[in-house]
């Protein structure tokens, strides 16, 4: 049975991502259904993709912590190119993440129809789960944006 956080694929194949001690918490870190950002303890400022360095105070220590999963597109593409026969149109958004909306995430929306797909759409992570990965997808929130 899979977990609510986990959703269907929306791509036939997905190259695996090299795991390193940086990016591997952001890989691995759906298994528990969190998305995990770098963050720099010294000043706070969120980092993506994962850096040793903070680029805000050059602080060392900086960690992956969970954030809250939840965001907005900023700016989305259609690819209607069949890369494998069969292959549906799918949504490649950019979306801003709510806790620093420069901390950018390139990203597949998943259960959103390319006609749906709009700049500022209300968003949140789930994961798909392919060898031991867990790679972060967004689907449309249900509270349509509006403060939890």
């Amino acid at each position: 049975m899979a977990a609510d956080y986990l959703v269907d694929d929306p791509l036939l194949q997905r190259l695996a991502p090299e795991l390193d001690p940086l990016t591997t918490p952001y890989w691995t870190g759906g298994a528990d259904g969190r998305l995990l950002i770098s963050r720099c303890p010294a000043c706070g400022t969120y980092t993506h993709p994962p850096v040793a360095h903070c680029p805000a105070c050059l602080s060392h220590g900086v960690t992956a912590v969970p954030v809250s999963g939840r965001g907005t597109v900023l700016t989305y593409t259609v690819n209607y190119q069949q890369w494998i026969p069969g292959q549906e149109p799918f949504v490649i958004a950019i979306v801003g993440l709510e806790e620093q909306q420069d901390v950018r995430i390139s990203t597949v929306l998943v259960g959103v129809a390319p006609h749906e797909a709009r700049v500022g759409l209300p968003v949140e992570v789930r994961f798909v789960h392919r060898n031991d990965v867990y790679y972060p997808v967004f689907v449309r929130r249900e509270d349509g944006g509006t403060a939890r």
